[in-house]
């Protein structure tokens, strides 16, 4: 059952009121903090504690005199508080807020991805499992290749997806950081102490160093990880796409009772969802230079990387979560037609066992380029024949490639014709996926 999904579960983290909540959480972490150190009279702490609050429309009516976000929020804050606002945002710079409270929601909302992963993951293990013994042909350069089954294309799609879980937990760990170090991380106005309380209080990591902000290549780590695991939704989300096209037509998307395809041609059956999927793959994936250019500040700081941030990290969260959403509703709903895999896979009158015929031939003294040689001349003559528009299996169902074998004389001086037919068999290419699946979903 594919698990519905309200893209408000993600965008809540990362409207203003998010934003602002978190700022104030470290700014009330920072105020018990204090309290604990000694600095701040109990009655204040309570007091900051349980009446401090904000405006989102006060802080932009603010802001639009200030130009100062950072000032604006805390003028919002005091604005709810008595005397004890003067122990607000005691010792800190704008960024030791607004790094700490990013990194809260940042943590909340790999949280979030980690879990539409292991969903995305379960359904890859489902589907693979479904269809580990379902006979395709593979393919390479788009040319068909050797029998393999679907349930072996999408066990890579599944091993795939489980490296970029890891990347994504070990990514969640290096963005669950925070700071209290002050202007230039001096921690010249507030103890490392104050700092590791307040890190604890809201379940991140103090910094073990940083200048003024928290550095960017912890951000970027986390945006490549994402980007990448995008290459790999995309990569899925291509084959289906490859698969759903008329001329191949061995996998399709759900298509639900009353769902239109075209507007002008009736009969259409897209792949909307696999090339929506691409689209917002590709979005994500654009995010990771910018990313990266951030981690190249002037000095202690600048803010060069702030507006990049105020578009990146709601649309990678957002996007990322609604694209895997999609993905796994795909997957879940595809529709897999082994009869049609079947039929492509006799599509080139048996060349697929090519290899196969090639391989005994050294077996019985001949060098491999002689082997090579009789194997696909008889090759080469089946291709003329499918030019010349010859079905691919006769009458009898024998192949085309297996017809021209067994004429030929050198061939059969070699291999009888009993042992010819036998390597036309097509549970040769499986007798190993258990093995497989075995190392896959251990």
């Amino acid at each position: 059952m594919v698990e519905r999904y309200s893209r408000k579960e993600m965008s809540d983290k990362w409207t203003q009121q998010a934003k602002y909540q978190a700022w104030l959480d470290v700014e009330k972490s920072a105020t018990k903090s204090w309290g604990e150190l000694g600095l701040v009279p109990k009655d204040d702490v309570e007091k900051i504690l349980k009446n401090a609050k904000f405006d989102v429309a006060r802080i932009d009516e603010i802001e639009k005199v200030t130009k100062h976000d950072v000032i604006a929020f805390l003028t919002s804050i005091s604005e709810s508080l008595g005397d004890e606002s003067r122990w607000v945002h005691y010792g800190m710079t704008s960024s030791d807020a607004i790094d700490t409270g990013v990194a809260l929601q940042m943590k909340s909302s790999m949280e979030l991805i980690i879990k539409d992963m292991k969903m995305v993951i379960a359904t890859l293990e489902k589907r693979a499992k479904l269809d580990k013994m379902t006979l395709m042909v593979g393919r390479s350069h788009g040319i068909h290749g050797e029998p393999i089954t679907f349930g072996l294309v999408v066990a890579i799609w599944y091993e795939e997806m489980k490296r970029h879980l890891k990347n994504l937990e070990e990514s969640l760990d290096v963005i669950s950081v925070g700071q209290i170090s002050g202007a230039m991380g001096n921690f010249a106005h507030s103890p490392i102490e104050l700092e590791e309380l307040v890190c604890k209080n809201l379940g991140l990591k103090p910094a073990p160093v940083s200048n003024q902000v928290i550095q960017r290549d912890r951000y970027a780590r986390m945006i490549s990880a994402i980007g990448l695991m995008a290459s790999t939704v995309e990569k899925i989300a291509v084959a289906i796409r490859h698969y759903q096209r008329t001329e191949v037509y061995e996998v399709e998307e759900f298509f639900a009772k009353g769902q239109k395809g075209s507007s002008a041609m009736p009969h259409k059956r897209n792949p909307i969802l696999s090339e929506n999927i691409t689209g917002l793959a590709r979005t994500v994936r654009a995010f990771v230079t910018p990313a990266m250019e951030n981690v190249a500040l002037w000095h202690e700081r600048d803010i060069s990387h702030s507006s990049v941030e105020r578009f990146m990290l709601p649309d990678v969260f957002i996007t990322t979560d609604f694209m895997l959403h999609r993905l796994n509703g795909l997957l879940d709903k595809m529709v897999v037609m082994p009869k049609n895999m079947m039929k492509n896979l006799n599509l080139t009158g048996g060349l697929v066992f090519s290899q196969r015929v090639m391989l005994e031939l050294p077996l019985l003294g001949l060098s491999r380029e002689d082997g090579y040689k009789i194997v696909q001349r008889n090759a080469m003559k089946v291709w003329e024949d499918l030019q010349n528009g010859q079905s691919a299996l006769n009458e009898n169902g024998e192949s085309l490639y297996l017809q021209h074998l067994l004429q030929d004389k050198e061939l059969g001086e070699k291999l009888s014709e009993e042992k010819i037919r036998s390597l036309f068999d097509y549970s040769y290419y499986t007798k190993n996926i258990d093995k497989i699946f075995a190392r896959v979903f251990i």
